[in-house]
């Protein structure tokens, strides 16, 4: 029992804060809004002001309580006063409320004669708390400091409590003469405290009524504003613009409200910083990939950044714990989803809110809690949530993991599909990643552009490097500034580039991350204009002076700081590094081994210092023939030519065969070689559907209607299809790895179409694995339907069309 006590009242001082939190930001749009009177917004600023002055004292009031050192025996008196004074200040702010409202609103030529007595009393408890703090009038300290009520502690209630109730008999006497709204919000605002006053008597240790008052005190400026927004309607253009820039303002508040709040549960744990907001963004990407409306899936976004809410009432030391949980430890960290749900289901006008936050640990098989709810009976939006939720956590750093690749996170979506996750959000989310080609859908580390620091200096050669930034064919514009450290004048200095792949774009050291991250290194380029050739097939570099400079004049000049412009570029299997400053321009034009490997630039020195930096790409890819070619093409498509030109696909779906018009009975054969970069499942050859009116894959009026996969996946990119796919495994199925082997190896794939209308039925069988497909279009008006092969990491030759 003394545990849950003690529980509670840590939850009652972050609601303190949070609650304290919100009503200052409300007082600021009360103060920036143009349409509420003078003596209304004074009303509301005070009440607001008051109400977070009151919480913020009374919760220092607890922290310092029984602290017996000379800070906390300040504070602790401090504090305690001005919660007495601020109590009286939030209702007297309501009193200036409801004066407002009745001679505004109301259009009460007189005010009845019971306000200046509310005012009167008001004064007079204020006058009392000054009293008290001579006499002990209503509370004292003892020796550890802890706070005690006296004999007239009684009298600090009766003064609030009078007040109330004679602001509950004016509101029942002139309730008629305001709109409903403003009519039940004073009304509740004056009964309920008073109720929970009754309860405060005996509560003692929790401050019910202080937390009531501002949780009022927040609904009243609610319930204000949805006042105004419905008298907006009623108002000529030129009122109605300006409610609706309320509008903005009052959204623009939830919001704001929302992301705050998102962001201090993201606070309580250091391993999360933007999780909710990563969450919230991915989990709109698959509401709108399912599509839903506007508005479905802007309360699937809002619901998702508040999905961790609960975790509000989860201890610190728990949360930030470095090692494995305990088994009661890992109990109190599944109670946030109750919690979650119990702190948002209080908000009725947004049922949808606590969903996310009540749902999202539910797995699809059942396995999950708090209600081990099964399938469908889990909420869409929870559902939605429990993938972008899971895949937030593979992307993100631990405390005990880095990132996991973006690669092996797809092979855990595929895994659990059916079991932890809903199929069809799992499915969007496959599709997600495969579009994801620079794997932007992850945590940005904070070394990503110096992300934030904007600066970092360098000891030893590569004792640190950057994260790496993708070099593709836009190009990568780097800007920076390189200086000597101080002190290290004499020796050898120089900033340089990395360039390397790794499956989550970092530099590595340790051979075994090296292997399980794919780690391969280029090149080491040097702003020197020396170069060291690693993995790259060959390398050539031009130096232009701008003027003759000495060793002295290199170091003089990194002493006060050189500007750099660098540019970074990669088409196919060749990649440019141009460095420019006002001393030279370096050009590095880089053979690399393959087409299908990425490529990343490291920023990393030695005995220097790179702030000032800027990236940026440009939108237009580069044509062919901008970088020179040092080394032949490597191709794997020298193979025979069919019906149609070969063609090899390095990324996922960088390039598609020419289109070929779907007839009603045709087979396509061809020959598929997984490249040798190749390592998973979906690394082969894919078929496309889709109609334009050029018939090339992305031409004018492109729509595609399905992807197939020879491995049983498939993606329907068209809302007005439907498909059945069905996959059989046969006995000569000889498991997966057998399957990326011998499509390393080569196959002779065919794909037989049927057409009957606008009904397609593709089939083919490889290696024991037959996959079925059968897409209906739903749209009259589609005539001709073509085909193109594409895939990943793979090469197509002898494609041939047989049409029978």
């Amino acid at each position: 029992m003394q545990g849950m006590i003690t529980y509670l009242r840590e939850l009652q001082l972050n609601l303190m804060l949070i609650l304290s939190g919100i009503c200052i930001m409300q007082a600021v749009f009360v103060y920036v809004t143009k349409i509420l009177s003078k003596s209304r917004k004074r009303a509301l600023i005070i009440l607001e002001l008051s109400s977070a002055m009151l919480l913020f004292f009374d919760r220092y009031a607890y922290i310092y309580r029984g602290n017996t050192s000379e800070l906390g025996y300040y504070m602790v008196r401090i504090s305690n006063f001005f919660v007495y004074f601020f109590t009286l200040a939030v209702i007297y702010g309501f009193n200036m409320y409801m004066k407002d409202l009745y001679v505004y609103e109301a259009d009460m030529k007189k005010l009845p004669g019971r306000f200046k007595l509310c005012d009167i009393c008001s004064v007079i408890g204020v006058i009392l708390i000054f009293v008290s703090q001579f006499t002990d009038l209503y509370y004292t300290f003892d020796s550890t400091n802890h706070y005690q009520r006296t004999g007239g502690f009684f009298i600090s209630f009766i003064i609030p409590l009078f007040i109330l109730a004679i602001d509950l008999s004016i509101i029942i006497q002139y309730s008629k003469g305001l709109r409903i709204r403003l009519r039940w919000s004073l009304f509740l605002f004056a009964l309920v405290p008073f109720l929970i006053s009754l309860l405060q008597v005996f509560a003692y240790g929790f401050s019910l009524i202080n937390i009531t008052l501002a949780v009022f005190t927040i609904l009243l400026y609610i319930l204000a504003f949805i006042d105004l927004n419905d008298t907006a309607d009623k108002a000529n253009r030129m009122e109605l613009d300006l409610l609706r820039e309320e509008q903005k303002h009052t959204k623009l508040l939830f919001e704001q409200t929302a992301q705050a709040l998102a962001s201090a549960i993201d606070a309580k744990d250091k391993y999360t910083h933007g999780h909710s907001t990563r969450v919230a963004e991915y989990s709109e990407k698959i509401a709108r990939a399912a599509g839903w409306d506007d508005e479905m899936c802007e309360e699937v976004y809002y619901s998702a950044l508040l999905h961790d809410v609960g975790k509000i009432g989860i201890p610190d030391h728990i949360i930030n714990k470095e090692g494995k949980l305990t088994d009661e430890e890992f109990a109190v960290i599944k109670t946030h989803p109750t919690i979650g749900n119990q702190i948002l289901s209080s908000i009725v006008r947004s049922p949808y809110l606590s969903i996310g936050a009540h749902f999202h640990h539910e797995r699809y098989d059942g396995h999950g809690y708090p209600d081990h709810l099964k399938g469908e009976d889990i909420p869409a939006i929870a559902r939605i949530i429990a993938v972008a939720d899971a895949y937030d956590a593979m992307t993100s750093k631990r405390s005990y993991r880095d990132p996991i690749p973006q690669d092996k996170v797809r092979e855990e979506f595929v895994k659990g599909m059916d079991s932890q996750f809903d199929p069809e959000f799992a499915k969007i989310m496959l599709h997600l990643i495969d579009l994801d080609t620079e794997y932007e859908m992850k945590e940005k580390e904070e070394i990503k552009e110096f992300g934030g620091r904007n600066s970092v200096e360098y000891e030893e050669y590569r004792s640190e490097i950057s994260e790496g930034i993708l070099v593709n064919p836009h190009i990568t514009k780097i800007y920076m500034r390189s200086k000597i450290r101080d002190g290290h004048e004499d020796a050898v200095y120089v900033p340089s580039i990395v360039l390397f792949d790794s499956l989550d774009g970092r530099v590595y050291y340790d051979d075994n991350k090296k292997k399980d991250l794919l780690y391969y290194e280029y090149a080491e380029i040097r702003f020197d204009g020396k170069y060291v050739c690693r993995g790259a097939r060959k390398i050539e570099a031009t130096v232009e002076k701008h003027r003759d400079f000495s060793e002295k004049d290199w170091i003089r000049a990194h002493k006060e700081g050189v500007f750099y412009d660098i540019e970074g570029v990669r088409k196919k299997d060749h990649a440019l590094i141009r460095i420019k400053s006002h001393l030279q321009t370096l050009e590095f034009i880089i053979a690399l081994p393959d087409s299908a490997r990425f490529a990343y630039i490291g920023l990393t020195g030695e005995y220097c210092e790179i702030d000032r930096v800027e990236i940026n790409k440009e939108k237009e890819e580069i044509p062919d023939g901008y970088i020179r070619r040092i080394a032949e093409e490597v191709t794997y498509i020298n193979g025979p030519e069919g019906d149609i030109p070969n063609v090899q696909i390095d990324g996922w779906r960088s390039m598609a065969s020419e289109g070929i018009e779907v007839s009603d009975d045709m087979d396509v054969t061809f020959h598929s070689m997984s490249l040798p970069t190749a390592r998973l499942v979906w690394h082969c050859p894919y078929i496309s559907i889709y109609y334009s009116d050029d018939g090339k894959i992305n031409g004018p009026g492109f729509r595609e209607f399905v992807l197939i996969r020879p491995d049983g996946e498939n993606w329907e990119s068209d809302d007005k299809v439907k498909i059945r796919i069905m996959v059989n495994m046969d006995n000569d199925f000889g498991g997966w790895d057998e399957w990326k082997q011998k499509n390393k190896e080569g196959l002779d794939y065919t794909f037989s179409l049927k057409r009957e209308g606008n009904k397609i039925k593709v089939s083919t069988v490889n290696l024991g694995l037959q996959v079925v497909s059968v897409t209906e279009i739903m749209d009259d008006t589609v005539d001709k339907l073509y085909l193109a092969l594409t895939g990943d990491q793979v090469a197509l030759t002898d494609i041939r069309v047989h049409r029978k």
